[in-house]
């Protein structure tokens, strides 16, 4: 199926977009967010591996099939305003997609103040011991790292949002939810910090692993052919909301071919019998994916985003 370029394809990042106001920041640090080996490797030998994303792509139009070393690619604002955001990218829990240099998504966000850290999460089917919450326990330790690194790079520890794009809107969608859950043992100080954002933004978003709304590459990387409706409703993103996740915003394009719509709709229904602070836009077009510019400007989600995450404290 083909989808147009100027959407994220896939759910990724990593496409260049042609945003001649924004400045073109790079990536100043990239480094693996855990201390030694990810936890629950024992016994296996992942290694990273990179393909291209497309034959013809830019260099960086990258993904990664297999993850070894999760990475958190640091995009500093040039004008800072202390806020940051985490960016999940998506890939359908197959492969990440993500490149080295910057995407246009953190280029967006740094372009307003907000410093980004990319995130690149490991995938259950490499085997990993705590299985689908793989991807979770690398965005928790992303999160408290980046609180923990607060001085270090100029941001409010008490203003950091978490962005998943996808596949990385579950991701992003269980950060915002499974905060509490302790899904590995502390390894550092950094652990002490606490894994819940100040707000939440889900583009496009895998949410339920339940039939026929599901997305089904995600669903079976996540649980496999045979999912139990018990592994179903578990992993399924819009259940269980505690009455103190943060305030999440929900967007989708009704013309998506690839995850349907209605896995937003199903999370803003929850959100909101939760009574959790939530808005949601579902645009008439986009594909897979919600354009960075329409008709020569920019799209309205960066900007209805920002004023939501704003009046939520980022």
């Amino acid at each position: 199926m083909k989808v147009d370029r100027r959407t994220l394809l896939a759910g990724a990042v990593a496409v260049s977009v042609p945003l001649p106001a924004l400045a073109a920041p790079l990536v100043t640090e990239r480094f693996p967010i855990w201390p030694g080996p990810p936890p629950g490797g024992e016994g296996l030998n992942v290694r990273d591996e990179v393909v291209k994303r497309s034959p013809n792509g830019a260099p960086d139009d990258i993904a990664w099939p297999h993850v070894g070393t999760p990475m958190l690619n640091v995009i500093p604002a040039a004008a800072s305003n202390g806020a940051a955001v985490l960016v999940v990218p998506g890939g359908g829990y197959a492969r990440v997609a993500l490149g080295r240099e910057g995407s246009s998504i953190s280029r967006m966000f740094t372009a307003r103040g907000i410093t980004a850290f990319e995130l690149l999460y490991r995938l259950p089917h490499d085997g990993w011991a705590a299985g689908p919450d793989v991807s979770l326990q690398d965005a928790q330790r992303a999160i408290r790292l980046i609180r923990a690194g607060a001085a270090r790079w100029k941001i409010d520890p008490a203003r950091i949002a978490v962005t998943g794009f996808s596949a990385g809107g579950h991701v992003a969608a269980r950060t915002a939810s499974r905060f509490a859950l302790q899904t590995y043992a502390p390894v550092d100080e950094a652990d002490k910090q606490s894994a819940r954002p100040t707000v939440a933004g889900l583009f496009f978003p895998v949410i339920t692993m339940r039939q026929p709304e599901a997305h089904g590459q995600s669903r079976r990387e996540l649980l496999g052919k045979e999912a139990s409706p018990e592994r179903t409703r578990l992993y399924s993103a819009e259940n269980d909301l505690p009455a103190d996740m943060p305030p999440t915003f929900v967007a989708h394009a009704a013309d998506d071919p690839v995850v349907p719509p209605a896995n937003s709709l199903v999370m803003f229904a929850a959100l909101h019998s939760a009574k959790i602070a939530s808005e949601l836009h579902i645009f008439e077009k986009g594909g897979h994916g919600l354009p960075m510019v329409e008709d020569g400007k920019e799209h309205p989600w960066p900007g209805l985003f920002e004023r939501f995450a704003r009046r939520h404290g980022l």
